[in-house]
């Protein structure tokens, strides 16, 4: 969960009321929105509640210690959007609300609260943020000459132009290489190596400056003593730079520089000023000085680096490769540029002096600064995993819970996201107290861990999403714990190029654990294919969300998918995911790339008995640009009524279906789950995605609310999974699988006849993996799987009875052989005028289990 945002503007129609008073906010007032989190849990996405300025401070004064204050102007996005004397008066606002915080005994709660979060680097905007500033390169800066002209502006412009005319990645990384090798005269580059890798890398090694374009438009506009509305209007041709450039080139009264002199030291200097300005006259004093040295080209790469692109269509990795071949895997895990440039001068130096042969870049971590993670990649037969992990491999519980990179130096600790934000302080403050208890000797450690709430009766972990602070007040008999999985760095030595069983070993070596607050992840050495398919086994059997399966001897690698993980998802090609048909009940706009068109769909299904549909789940993936530009003309969205809709969500659905031509989906995700947001029994899909759409289904066909719950409940069941290295052997009567022999058909628990479309017992059976699923339902109805499908089954196939007992149960229609001709599936040869489609046993069996009619083989 991101920090609480707050944004500030013009009211735009006085159409919005405010959430404390209830009043409309008139056009053009000064109002302050609180940007809150999409309620669907399965994608982001955020809504504003807008408040009257003077209605908010009186809330946020009333709040609990725990909520998150306006302390600065600078928190409201927008901010430098108004007129002065609204900056003014928020400026008061916010002053008298900090004042009568620090006066309130409740408020001191709030203080120390944030003390604790500043400690724990939990505070800050919600992006990356180092614990420590980056220093630069002091060897960088004695080997520059700042009067040669590797230095200046020009030629770094010229360098940005030559990589963004190539295409290929590659030759864009020569091109960079070569100029910090040989520099701009051919012989040697004496310019400065950090500052010019800084520039290259705006969007990576960034500065906040708080302008938007039209903030830059408007104090240009100023500076050049131009017309602020025709730089607007050229302004919508899309590149802000290229209109400061034509407008300075242009204009007459703020002439540009004769020749290009500026250097990149003073580029450098004047933005880390321009970072540190807030407001707008010191903003325009600072661009209207650099400008003053400046020639058109000039101040547009200036733009640019403030803007962070300088449409070079390169990033970190090709820039930093030229470099040194180590030298963005060593940045992947530091973060600190300036160290990693340092290093490689320093290799580059002494082997220059003879000192010895060149030594290779060494990955470090930097203590308090995050380190990219180290990620898996999709896992789908046990094969693959003992082909990856050949020398053997640590198969470790994947807990349900948030990733957390816990940092210690001394007293003071910091805790990074897996997207390398920081943590909030409620999930993680307070480990302060159990690490230390847990590493005795440990003054300064990077830990790689899970964190997640455990029973302490049943000392099991708890769903995801139940770490929130709001959510986790429900949860009476549990605690936060971190389950510690690895050590990259401890007491001053990184451990990261030390392979996995040595870093295991050092952890069980230093760690002690302290119950239900600072654990070991669950770990078993496997060497045999046969062990894996036991463990895989259980953590399905036991609902636990997978495994993480990591090779004895690999080393800590940043930002690399060279783990393995095992989910329920993944296993035989993702049949063991849930699915379910739904239908489109409405969109939303997206935003960035899919701004202004339908990118995100809302998924539910019709419920019998209240006559309304059910909101089940928000779909944002699963089809490609052209499926998404083919949706905005094919799906039919009107605004109509809500009143034919169950659901909490409001007025944030932007768009509706017609519901009698609303296509429907096959919906496929990680599993079936439960949210409080959607209104079918509060089923939900986690990790949803559209896998194909259903033209042979319309809304009546589709799955409805009572077939929901059964698909929810059959995914919940305890069954009895039997996971196997290979497939399973046996014959008809066996319990296990007899191959691909066209007779995998489910084992039978019992030999009770069935009565087709009332009672069934339910089975299901893979071969890919090997593994084998019962589960026995009686008394509930089943899906109609075959619908539409008429088979003909002849007596001579094998297994006949079975066959044709499980395809009547489903709803299909059998054919006799003599009308062949109306068939639209057969298990035999199809007659020379029959349009009926070849199957097999197998076919029958793989659309019971993945619940819906499949192409056949």
């Amino acid at each position: 969960m991101a920090e609480q945002r707050y944004c500030v503007e013009y009211a735009k129609r006085g159409t919005a009321g405010c959430k404390k008073c209830k009043d409309k906010i008139m056009k053009g007032l000064t109002r302050i929105g609180k940007i809150v989190p999409n309620p669907f849990s399965e994608s982001a996405g955020e809504m504003k509640e807008w408040y009257h300025v003077k209605c908010i401070f009186e809330k946020l004064e009333r709040a609990r210690a725990t909520t998150k204050k306006i302390e600065d102007i600078t928190d409201l996005e927008g901010w430098e959007e108004l007129q002065d004397e609204d900056k003014e008066l928020i400026n008061k606002l916010v002053e008298d609300l900090m004042a009568k915080a620090n006066a309130s005994p409740k408020k001191k709660v709030q203080a120390k609260l944030n003390n604790s979060a500043t400690k724990a680097g939990s505070s800050g905007s919600p992006g990356p943020s180092p614990a420590k500033p980056n220093q630069g390169s002091p060897l960088s800066a004695q080997l520059c000459d700042p009067k040669h002209k590797d230095s200046l502006l020009r030629e770094f412009r010229k360098l940005c132009a030559m990589v963004a005319d190539k295409n290929s990645y590659n030759v864009k990384t020569q091109i960079i290489h070569d100029f910090l090798k040989k520099g701009s005269g051919g012989d040697k580059f004496k310019g400065d190596v950090y500052l010019t890798v800084k520039l290259l890398l705006p969007g990576v090694v960034k500065s906040v400056y708080n302008l938007n374009d039209k903030q830059i438009v408007k104090l240009f506009s100023r500076i050049f003593n131009c017309n602020q509305e025709e730089m607007v209007r050229d302004l919508e041709q899309g590149d802000v730079s290229e209109t400061v450039r034509m407008f300075f080139e242009e204009g007459k009264s703020f002439p540009p520089a004769a020749k290009s002199l500026l250097t990149i030291q003073e580029v450098d200097a004047s933005l880390t000023r321009l970072a540190q300005l807030t407001k707008e006259d010191d903003q325009q004093k600072e661009l209207e000085d650099i400008s003053k040295k400046c020639t058109g080209n000039d101040l547009k790469c200036i733009i640019r680096l403030i803007k962070h692109d300088l449409k070079m269509n390169s990033g970190a990795k090709h820039v930093l490769d030229a470099v040194d071949p180590n030298a963005y895997d060593a940045f992947k895990a530091s973060r600190n540029l300036g160290d990693v440039i340092e290093r490689v001068l320093r290799n580059q130096q002494d082997a220059t002096n003879g000192s010895g042969p060149r030594k290779l870049l060494t990955i470090e971590a930097s203590l308090m600064t995050p380190v990219q993670p180290m990620l898996a990649e999709a896992c789908k037969s046990i094969q693959y995993a003992m082909k990856k992990c050949p020398n053997g491999m640590y198969s470790e519980i994947k807990y349900d819970g948030e990733r957390v990179q816990v940092h210690k130096n001394g007293d003071h600790f910091s805790y990074f996201s897996r997207s390398l934000k920081p943590v909030l302080p409620h999930k993680v403050a307070h480990f302060k107290e159990f690490i230390p208890q847990a590493f005795v000797g440990g003054n300064s450690m990077i830990l790689d861990a899970e964190v997640l709430l455990i029973d302490t009766n049943t000392s099991k972990p708890l769903p995801f999403g139940t770490l929130g602070v709001h959510k986790k007040a429900a949860f009476e008999d549990a605690k936060v714990c971190l389950f510690v999985f690895d050590c990259i760095y401890f007491n001053g030595v990184s451990l990261m190029e030390k392979p996995l069983y040595e870093r295991r070993k050092f952890l069980h070596d230093n760690m002690v654990e302290v119950p239900n607050r600072i654990l070991f992840s669950e770990m078993k050495h496997v060497t045999r294919a046969a062990d894996l398919a036991e463990m895989i086994t259980r953590v399905i059997r036991e609902g636990l969300e997978g495994l993480v399966l990591k090779d004895l001897k690999g080393t800590y690698e940043p930002g690399k998918r060279h783990w393995l993980k095992v989910k329920k998802d993944y296993l035989n090609e993702g049949a063991m995911a849930d699915t379910a048909d739904l239908v489109v009940l409405g969109a939303f706009y997206g935003k960035g790339s899919n701004g202004g068109i339908m990118s995100s769909f809302l998924m539910g299904c019709y419920d019998p008995n209240s006559k309304k549909w059910c909101t089940v789940t928000k779909c944002s993936g699963g089809y490609d640009d052209a499926m998404l530009t083919r949706l905005q003309k094919e799906l039919d969205m009107i605004k109509i009524s809500k009143g034919f809709l169950n659901s909490n969500l409001g007025p944030q659905i932007q768009i509706w279906t017609s519901k009698p031509k609303a296509p429907v989906w096959e919906i496929t995700g990680a599993e079936f789950s439960k949210s409080e947001m959607h209104t079918a029994d509060g089923i939900s899909i986690r990790f949803p995605r559209m896998t194909r759409v259903r033209d042979d289904k319309d809304w009546k066909s589709a799955t409805n609310l009572m077939q929901l719950k059964e698909l929810f409940r059959i995914s919940k069941e305890r069954c009895d999974f039997e996971v196997t290295a290979g497939p399973s052997k046996g014959g008809e009567d066996d319990k296990g699988s007899s191959g691909d022999s066209g007779s995998n058909s489910p084992p039978s628990t019992s030999q009770r006849p069935v009565t087709p479309r009332k009672t069934s017992e339910y089975h299901r059976h893979v071969s890919g993996l090997g593994y084998v699923v019962d589960a026995l339902l009686t008394n509930n109805t089943l899906l109609d799987i075959f619908s539409g499908v008429k088979l003909v089954l002849p007596d001579s196939v094998q297994d006949h009875t079975k066959l044709r007992r499980y395809f009547l149960a489903y709803d299909g229609d059998l054919v006799p052989e003599y009308d062949a001709a109306s068939a639209t599936h057969t298990l035999t040869e199809p007659e020379e005028d029959s349009h009926a489609q070849r199957v097999t046993p197998g076919w029958i069996w793989e659309c019971i289990r993945k619940r819906r009619v499949v192409p056949p083989c």
